[in-house]
């Protein structure tokens, strides 16, 4: 019987995907390089039990001379035997102590930054990673002067401590940085933490969402035109979060079924939401003017996009299909930061960001919102309509329908508030008939 890629080292790749270490598709690949590794070192009776790093890299220099063994799956190799060994069975990788050891961090930094790309993390959450990473360890060199291979989980406690006391930032901020470390802990230094749930952290309680009124929907959508009204209408008539609206591709846009897709949105998830009516004939008008651009850039030696995943090694030229483009990309070309080509990026965060609140301001919409107050809006109206709560969760992305239900409250406030006891103690007064007599004594 014929042996599959499933067959291979099966618990390895349940441990891979209980812990979320890689992408579904790519589990049963770190499995077979693992098990081409485990063959070479019993053909070449090496100890491959016992973390050997001769053995390895004998292994990984084997690989560089066969010449089916693209640059790529070379990296996967490598990466694939650290998994086993680092993190699975839970050996020592000197490689990565010699890096964390070194006083200079750059070469920590260049490690994380790979191991982060490996998990598939976006961009924007490996640059506020990176920053949080730098920051733990220039702090850890003010306070405990410790090298990098001696930082223990109470280095990471101190820290975290810090910031909730002596820095005072918001839970949101707190827990972004504790997210970012902890990163750094497991998948770098492959240390693990211990009991950190008595580490000082900031406390959040449970926040009712901004959210606006109907009235100010329309008010707020009056101060816009062109393609700032579109942005505006569809983040707020599909309930996308900000980086799901500049992240759209054309692909992802049915006008037939009046659809938007959502592609790898919070929690890597798809999901499915409507598309608004209203804006169908304004965006084909705009999708005729970025297809012109397109084209464009086409005709000068560009017009490629960045693509998720693995995807511009399996289909070299899809970034400059016109599928693949975004729907509201950037007035200028850019330097791709991760592979270094020139490309057209979408739509910043900031450019959206700036619309939004110059907006709100010219509304005098006198609340502390943001873009994502649409997103809150969206959901907030959509229950006011009468629409079942279940599906609101499913047009929003939510995976439990707790997190939905806060909209229920907003919701409650905002069509059925009971009348003050005031207002039932004091009745408006009659105001008393003049008569004819009265006037004429007054005048």
């Amino acid at each position: 019987m014929a042996t599959t890629l499933d067959d291979k080292l099966p618990e390895f790749q349940k441990y891979l995907l209980e812990k979320n270490l890689v992408p579904v598709q790519n589990v049963p690949f770190f499995a077979l390089w693992v098990s081409r590794f485990l063959d070479y070192a019993r053909k070449n009776e090496l100890s491959a039990l016992e973390y050997q790093e001769t053995a390895i890299l004998a292994f990984l220099e084997s690989l560089k001379s066969d010449k089916h063994v693209l640059d790529w799956q070379h990296r996967q190799a490598n990466d694939s035997l650290r998994l086993y060994y680092f993190h699975y069975l839970g050996k020592t990788d000197s490689r990565t102590a010699k890096a964390v050891t070194s006083k200079n961090t750059y070469e920590v930094i260049e490690e994380t930054k790979r191991l982060i790309r490996l998990k598939h993390y976006s961009y924007s959450t490996e640059r506020t990673y990176i920053q949080w990473i730098e920051r733990f360890l220039q702090y850890n060199g003010q306070t405990a002067k410790k090298a990098i291979s001696e930082i223990d989980a109470t280095d990471f406690k101190n820290f975290i401590s810090h910031l909730a006391l002596k820095q005072r930032v918001s839970a949101s901020t707190q827990n972004q940085a504790f997210n970012a470390i902890l990163f750094f802990f497991r998948y770098v230094l492959g240390k693990e933490t211990g009991n950190i749930a008595d580490t000082v952290r900031a406390k959040r309680g449970q926040k009712l969402p901004v959210v606006f009124s109907v009235e100010e929907i329309k008010r707020l959508l009056a101060c816009l035109n062109d393609k700032d009204l579109l942005i505006t209408g569809i983040i707020y008539g599909a309930g996308l979060r900000l980086m799901e609206l500049a992240r759209l591709r054309v692909k992802d846009i049915d006008m037939d079924l009046n659809t938007l897709t959502v592609r790898s949105g919070k929690g890597d998830k798809d999901r499915t939401t409507v598309l608004p009516a209203t804006v169908k004939e304004q965006l084909k008008n705009h999708l005729i003017e970025v297809k012109s651009l397109h084209d464009s850039d086409l005709a000068r030696g560009h017009g490629e996009v960045h693509l998720p995943d693995a995807l511009s090694r399996k289909y070299p030229n899809a970034g400059k299909e016109w599928a693949w483009q975004y729907v509201f990309p950037a007035n200028n070309l850019s330097v791709d930061p991760r592979s270094g080509r020139i490309a057209r990026h979408h739509v910043s965060d900031s450019a959206i960001q700036a619309i939004i609140k110059k907006a709100i301001r010219k509304a005098g919409i006198p609340k502390h919102a943001s873009v994502h107050t649409l997103r809150h809006s969206f959901a907030t109206h959509l229950l006011m309509n009468g629409v079942n709560i279940r599906e609101v969760q499913e047009l929003l992305g939510h995976k439990n329908v707790e997190t939905t239900m806060i909209y229920t409250h907003v919701m409650r406030d905002m069509t059925g508030a009971p009348k003050s006891p005031l207002d039932t103690l004091f009745r408006p007064r009659k105001k008393p008939t003049v008569t004819d007599g009265e006037d004429n004594q007054n005048d």
